[in-house]
């Protein structure tokens, strides 16, 4: 080899002798995929906000009657106590129309709307996410009728048809989780296909179908991992619905029977209570309410940016 001549020597600089370590700029090392991800959730300052009042609520919901039990089963025993009790020491957001500890009761309620509503937005995106991908990638024939099965359903107000089943069979705490989560992936269904027809007409994925790649491999390999920013997005806002449409039933009176209760029959209750000035049944249940679907949206949109092939760095 060459000696350097002094210009070049002083344009690229001293030079390290064998045995001297590679060191690597900072710059140039590669993120893992995860941390990038994080990087990008903990920007978004309401998702952290969202995150931290979801755990809270939710842990909530499951050790507060743990930790404090109180009578939300056996009106019976609510004989002799104050009802419609103003917010005191003993009973720090007062009692309901049944002499019920209302906090205790928002928690105790809690339970049975976020389990449900967590379960059946679980089975709408399983359903909708596997409907959509096979109509999407079927294509063809096999995609127009499952489409136009799709349209026919989206033709029936939804509330009305939770109604009309409901009422024809029971209200259960399984069937209310299975109603709700097999009736509520239309929507879904429509927005995975639209991801499926886009991938499977992309280069890798007719790549992959003239090397002889199965429809299955294509879709665990391909549509499923660049389809999973909608999916997640989805799937957050699916159960943001569900417990939407619990709490509608329950206004309804066609919610959870007692003597398990849910918060949308503690807002009809308590309804019907604010006329006469006791706003405590009402207020601190309807702001938890609306900050829980709000915070499960805006996790839902940061969960969308950090999927989002675009906002990574390569």
């Amino acid at each position: 080899m060459t000696d350097l001549t002094e210009r070049e020597r002083e344009r690229v600089g001293p030079l390290e002798s064998a045995d001297s370590p590679i060191t690597l700029n900072t710059d140039d090392q590669i993120v893992p995929m995860w941390k990038q991800r994080l990087r990008i959730f903990v920007h978004n300052k309401l998702a952290i906000a969202s995150v931290l009042f979801l755990v809270i609520t939710v842990g909530s919901c499951f050790l507060v009657p743990l930790l404090h039990p109180t009578n939300q089963t056996n009106q019976a025993l609510t004989f002799g106590l104050p009802w419609n009790q103003a917010p005191s020491w003993h009973h720090w957001l007062g009692t309901d129309s049944s002499g019920f500890d209302e906090l205790g009761r928002i928690f105790f309620g809690g339970e049975y709307s976020l389990t449900l509503g967590f379960f059946a937005g679980f089975i709408t995106i399983v359903v909708g996410t596997t409907y959509g991908m096979i109509s999407g990638f079927a294509g063809g024939v096999t995609d127009t009728i499952m489409m136009r099965i799709i349209d026919a359903f989206l033709s029936i107000p939804y509330i009305f048809l939770l109604i009309t089943l409901i009422s024809i069979f029971n209200r259960s705490t399984v069937f209310l989780i299975c109603i709700i989560g097999f009736t509520l992936w239309w929507g879904n269904a429509r927005i995975i296909r639209g991801d499926a027809l886009l991938i499977r007409n992309l280069e890798y994925s007719q790549a992959a179908t003239a090397m002889g790649a199965r429809k299955w491999h294509i879709i665990r390999h391909h549509v499923f991992p660049n389809s999973i920013s909608n999916i997640v997005t989805v799937a957050t806002f699916s159960i943001a619905d569900a417990i939407l449409f619990l709490s509608a039933l329950g206004f309804l009176g066609l919610g959870i029977q007692a003597p398990p209760t849910d918060w949308g029959t503690m807002l009809q209750a308590g309804t019907s209570q604010i006329q006469n000035g006791f706003w405590w049944e009402i207020y601190p249940l309807a702001l938890i309410f609306i900050l829980v679907v709000v915070s499960i949206n805006y996790i839902g949109d940061a969960l969308r940016d950090c999927f989002e092939v675009r906002l990574l760095e390569r």
